[in-house]
């Protein structure tokens, strides 16, 4: 038998005990309801949250697949465009360029500036909002942007083919007596590096592109071998890192028995390269690699078009799909879609996940899976159409004014 020795005391441990007991209970009671609020405040908040995110989805969708019946003409300020005068857009901007000089206008056809010069034969090479016009056969380019003239180029050799960086860094071919050389130049015609190519080395160089943060530099090389062609393409680092190679070679890739004539630079680390029978893509910000080679067959490519996510090669086409084929990459090499078309197209643009094929008298409009969403024609001709940041609207620069073309 148990001896309790101190009632009194016992009997209040008893009692606490139970104290204690009804205070837990209580006190489980209150986290139970504290749970259950949190778990509702929880799931009315996920509730909340997936409705947001199905509205949006859906308010996302019914845009990117809105299609448009109709297109109104707003009348904009007139310009003058000789008939030798080329017209480009240029970051949103319009720019016109001849023989005799290079002019920037805005949206509204407003001159924003204006340059002159002489030249005989002037070629034109953009990256984002720069742009550079050299003389084919002559010694000058000259580079600016959207806000005006960045500098000019002396090359002292003939030129005969250049590209520009988005930091107004050129690449200029040049043709010397006995060598071909690559020069790059800074837009204020300050020479950064050079190197001499020769038909018995390395092969005459076709093609040359640079990426636009103006550190790498992608030639096609064409020369002779064992009574045919080869094409090398190579890639040459101007940055930290090409510092420590012989001639700042990075990389390069031979094709025999093909003629690449097409290299190009997406954005700073995809590049890719057209032949006659197919498209490469390299990807590297240092030392490109080949990501891809996808064979085109023995159809002749019409036409080649890009911006820094898409690549898209024109085919003539004998079904009754379309006149056209449009075959578009994207930068790592997957075909994306093949979409057909039939109006004979002055310019392809990619802009805004849509695809712009227009001509002065026409345009078409498609998504990125190749479902037409505007048909339109124009009311007079157009020289070019620049698309704008709203994706409904775009500029259309005729011969005699700059007019804003809204679909609706």
């Amino acid at each position: 038998m148990a001896e309790v020795r101190d009632f009194s005391a016992y009997a209040g441990k008893l009692n606490n005990s139970g104290d204690d007991k009804g205070n837990s209970n209580r006190e489980t009671s209150y986290k139970e309801k504290i749970r259950s609020h949190k778990l509702a405040v929880f799931f009315r908040t996920v509730s909340i949250a997936a409705i947001v995110v199905l509205l949006a989805s859906a308010i996302y969708i019914s845009w990117r697949d809105k299609e448009y019946s109709e297109a109104t003409v707003t009348r904009g300020a007139g310009i003058t465009n000789g008939a030798d005068a080329k017209v480009i857009g240029l970051g949103g901007y319009i720019v016109q360029y001849s023989k005799d000089g290079i002019s920037c206008i805005d949206e509204s056809g407003k001159v924003l500036w204006n340059q002159t010069y002489e030249m005989q034969n002037p070629i034109a090479r953009t990256c984002q909002n720069v742009i550079a016009v050299g003389d084919y056969n002559g010694h000058n380019v000259y580079v600016s942007n959207s806000s005006g003239a960045l500098g000019e180029i002396d090359t002292n050799l003939p030129i005969r083919d250049f590209c520009v960086s988005a930091q107004g860094v050129v690449a200029v071919v040049l043709d010397g007596t006995d060598v071909t050389w690559i020069y790059l130049y800074d837009s204020k015609g300050n020479t950064i590096a050079n190197f001499k190519t020769t038909m018995k080395d390395s092969g005459y160089p076709i093609s040359v592109s640079i990426s636009p943060n103006g550190e790498l530099v992608c030639v096609s090389y064409i020369y002779p071998e064992d009574g045919t062609v080869k094409t090398s393409v190579a890639f040459f680092n101007f940055g930290s890192v090409g510092q420590n190679s012989i001639d700042n070679y990075a990389s390069g890739y031979d094709y025999p028995g093909v003629v690449v004539p097409y290299v190009q630079f997406m954005n700073s680390s995809s590049a890719f390269a057209v032949s006659d029978d197919r498209i490469m893509f390299y990807s590297g910000e240092e030392k490109p690699v080949s990501l891809s080679e996808n064979f085109t067959g023995t159809e002749q490519v019409r036409s080649v078009f890009f911006n820094e996510s898409y690549v898209g090669l024109v085919f003539s086409n004998s079904t009754d799909e379309g006149n056209y084929r449009l075959q578009v990459y994207n930068n790592s090499g997957e075909l994306v879609l093949n979409t057909y078309f039939d109006i004979d197209y002055s310019e392809i643009i990619f802009n805004n996940k849509q695809i712009v094929i227009y001509n002065e008298d026409e345009c078409i409009i498609k998504d990125m899976s190749g479902h037409d969403k505007f048909t339109g024609t124009f009311e007079e001709p157009v020289r070019t159409m620049v698309p704008t940041n709203i994706r409904n609207k775009f500029i259309l620069v005729t011969a005699d004014s700059v007019d804003t073309y809204t679909l609706k």
